[in-house]
């Protein structure tokens, strides 16, 4: 079953692979340019797009590494940048379209890194 997003990433800032990622100043500048109304929906945007399917063709591929958006970042950041990932790290289930529940918590997940790391 899902953690809680502040057990998540307090169980995420133990591992030094996630802990690499980082917004820089210009994702930074962009989120409080948007604001995080606007970073939310393009977090529900790019997850119904790109991890919600039951079947992604490029599972642990389809999220970039560079900063390009800060949701990308924080993907990575919080273990939800695929569904190997997903499941491993938040126990929800593989090979099944998500729920609108499961994507609201990976958004939430998600919004809450990039508020911490805009000290918002």
């Amino acid at each position: 079953m899902e953690s809680s997003v502040n057990d998540i990433l307090f169980n995420l800032s133990k591992s030094n692979f996630r802990n690499k990622f980082h917004l820089n100043e210009k994702m930074k500048l962009y989120v409080m340019d948007k604001g995080i109304d606007v970073i939310r929906e393009h977090a529900y945007e790019i997850i119904n797009k790109r991890l919600k399917p039951a079947l992604i063709e490029n599972d642990g591929k389809q999220t970039p590494m560079k900063q390009v958006h800060p949701v990308f970042i924080a993907e990575h950041a919080t273990a939800t940048c695929c569904r190997g990932c997903l499941y491993k790290w938040h126990k929800i289930a593989m090979n099944k379209e998500l729920s609108v529940h499961e994507v609201d918590y990976v958004v939430n997940v998600i919004i809450e890194w990039i508020k911490r790391e805009c000290n918002l």
